[in-house]
Protein backbone atom coordinates (compact mmCIF):
# COMPACT_ATOMS: atom_id res chain seq x y z
CA UNK A 1 0.00 0.00 0.00
CA UNK A 2 1.21 3.70 -0.56
CA UNK A 3 1.42 5.64 2.48
CA UNK A 4 -1.57 7.49 2.73
CA UNK A 5 -3.98 5.77 -0.07
CA UNK A 6 -6.54 4.60 1.34
CA UNK A 7 -7.36 1.24 -0.73
CA UNK A 8 -11.02 0.86 -1.43
CA UNK A 9 -11.02 -3.10 -0.80
CA UNK A 10 -9.80 -2.76 2.58
CA UNK A 11 -11.90 -3.72 5.77
CA UNK A 12 -14.28 -0.80 5.90
CA UNK A 13 -12.87 -0.61 9.69
CA UNK A 14 -9.16 -0.30 8.96
CA UNK A 15 -10.17 2.17 5.92
CA UNK A 16 -11.48 4.34 8.75
CA UNK A 17 -8.77 4.10 11.09
CA UNK A 18 -6.19 4.97 8.51
CA UNK A 19 -8.31 7.75 7.53
CA UNK A 20 -8.50 9.06 11.24
CA UNK A 21 -4.30 8.55 11.46
CA UNK A 22 -4.02 10.21 7.75
CA UNK A 23 -5.81 13.14 9.62
CA UNK A 24 -8.51 12.87 7.34
CA UNK A 25 -12.56 13.75 8.26
CA UNK A 26 -14.54 11.10 8.62
CA UNK A 27 -16.91 11.05 5.64
CA UNK A 28 -20.70 12.43 6.39
CA UNK A 29 -23.10 9.64 7.08
CA UNK A 30 -26.04 9.05 5.16
CA UNK A 31 -29.66 9.14 7.14
CA UNK A 32 -32.37 7.39 5.47
CA UNK A 33 -35.87 8.06 5.78
CA UNK A 34 -36.64 4.64 7.44
CA UNK A 35 -33.53 5.91 9.96
CA UNK A 36 -30.97 3.52 8.30
CA UNK A 37 -27.44 5.15 7.97
CA UNK A 38 -24.70 4.38 5.71
CA UNK A 39 -21.52 6.52 5.04
CA UNK A 40 -21.25 8.55 2.19
CA UNK A 41 -20.74 6.95 -1.47
CA UNK A 42 -19.30 9.36 -3.15
CA UNK A 43 -15.64 8.17 -2.88
CA UNK A 44 -16.60 4.10 -4.02
CA UNK A 45 -16.53 2.43 -6.56
CA UNK A 46 -19.65 2.49 -8.35
CA UNK A 47 -20.26 -0.90 -9.90
CA UNK A 48 -24.08 -0.84 -10.54
CA UNK A 49 -23.54 2.37 -12.54
CA UNK A 50 -20.07 2.09 -14.59
CA UNK A 51 -21.24 -1.42 -15.47
CA UNK A 52 -24.02 -3.07 -17.52
CA UNK A 53 -25.72 -6.45 -17.03
CA UNK A 54 -26.65 -6.58 -20.46
CA UNK A 55 -23.47 -5.93 -22.12
CA UNK A 56 -21.49 -8.29 -19.40
CA UNK A 57 -24.12 -10.83 -20.51
CA UNK A 58 -23.37 -10.84 -24.14
CA UNK A 59 -19.80 -10.52 -23.76
CA UNK A 60 -19.80 -13.87 -21.62
CA UNK A 61 -21.80 -15.35 -23.98
CA UNK A 62 -19.29 -14.69 -27.29
CA UNK A 63 -16.35 -16.21 -24.70
CA UNK A 64 -18.38 -19.43 -24.17
CA UNK A 65 -18.67 -19.95 -27.96
CA UNK A 66 -15.40 -19.35 -28.36
CA UNK A 67 -14.32 -21.95 -25.15
CA UNK A 68 -14.83 -25.00 -27.97
CA UNK A 69 -11.28 -25.50 -29.53
CA UNK A 70 -10.64 -26.69 -32.95
CA UNK A 71 -10.04 -30.39 -31.42
CA UNK A 72 -13.51 -30.61 -29.90
CA UNK A 73 -12.25 -29.91 -26.32
CA UNK A 74 -13.75 -27.02 -24.14
CA UNK A 75 -11.08 -24.91 -22.56
CA UNK A 76 -11.75 -23.60 -19.11
CA UNK A 77 -13.22 -20.08 -19.08
CA UNK A 78 -10.24 -18.45 -17.19
CA UNK A 79 -7.51 -19.92 -19.60
CA UNK A 80 -6.75 -16.40 -21.22
CA UNK A 81 -5.45 -15.59 -17.90
CA UNK A 82 -2.66 -17.88 -18.52
CA UNK A 83 -1.57 -15.01 -20.83
CA UNK A 84 0.01 -15.54 -24.02
CA UNK A 85 3.61 -16.16 -23.90
CA UNK A 86 6.48 -13.23 -23.50
CA UNK A 87 4.53 -11.87 -27.10
CA UNK A 88 1.21 -11.26 -24.87
CA UNK A 89 1.07 -7.49 -25.61
CA UNK A 90 1.49 -8.08 -29.47
CA UNK A 91 -0.52 -11.28 -29.79
CA UNK A 92 -3.44 -8.92 -28.39
CA UNK A 93 -2.67 -5.47 -29.95
CA UNK A 94 -2.48 -7.31 -33.61
CA UNK A 95 -5.50 -9.97 -32.60
CA UNK A 96 -7.47 -5.91 -31.06
CA UNK A 97 -6.56 -4.25 -34.47
CA UNK A 98 -8.30 -6.54 -36.26
CA UNK A 99 -11.28 -6.58 -34.14
CA UNK A 100 -11.64 -3.09 -34.24
CA UNK A 101 -10.93 -2.40 -38.23
CA UNK A 102 -14.05 -4.91 -38.19
CA UNK A 103 -15.91 -2.54 -35.41
CA UNK A 104 -15.00 0.08 -37.69
CA UNK A 105 -16.27 -1.61 -41.16
CA UNK A 106 -19.48 -2.38 -39.30
CA UNK A 107 -19.65 1.30 -38.27
CA UNK A 108 -19.23 2.69 -42.05
CA UNK A 109 -22.22 0.07 -43.04
CA UNK A 110 -20.31 -2.92 -44.17
CA UNK A 111 -23.02 -5.93 -43.63
CA UNK A 112 -20.82 -9.10 -43.14
CA UNK A 113 -19.40 -7.75 -39.47
CA UNK A 114 -21.31 -9.13 -36.73
CA UNK A 115 -21.00 -5.87 -34.84
CA UNK A 116 -21.42 -7.57 -31.00
CA UNK A 117 -19.20 -10.48 -31.65
CA UNK A 118 -16.42 -7.71 -32.89
CA UNK A 119 -16.94 -5.34 -30.52
CA UNK A 120 -16.87 -8.57 -28.00
CA UNK A 121 -13.49 -9.51 -29.51
CA UNK A 122 -12.21 -6.15 -28.76
CA UNK A 123 -13.06 -6.31 -25.11
CA UNK A 124 -11.71 -9.45 -24.82
CA UNK A 125 -8.36 -8.48 -26.11
CA UNK A 126 -8.52 -4.81 -23.87
CA UNK A 127 -9.03 -7.11 -20.73
CA UNK A 128 -6.45 -9.54 -21.91
CA UNK A 129 -4.10 -6.67 -22.45
CA UNK A 130 -4.84 -4.83 -19.07
CA UNK A 131 -4.72 -7.71 -17.16
CA UNK A 132 -0.97 -8.37 -17.87
CA UNK A 133 -0.45 -4.64 -17.05
CA UNK A 134 -1.41 -5.22 -13.81
CA UNK A 135 -0.29 -8.24 -12.44
CA UNK A 136 3.11 -6.39 -13.52
CA UNK A 137 2.37 -3.55 -12.00
CA UNK A 138 1.25 -5.50 -9.05
CA UNK A 139 4.71 -7.50 -9.31
CA UNK A 140 6.35 -3.91 -9.14
CA UNK A 141 7.12 -4.24 -13.37
CA UNK A 142 6.09 -1.76 -16.32
CA UNK A 143 6.29 -2.49 -19.82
Amino acid sequence: MTKGKIEPWKDPVERMGMAIQAGKAAAPIRTFDSGATRNNDKDRLDYEGFLSPMVLERYAQYMHKHRLQSDGTLRNSDNWQGLFGDDHYSVCMKSLLRHVMDVWAGHRGCEDVDMEDSICAAMFNLQAYLFKLLKEKENGRTI
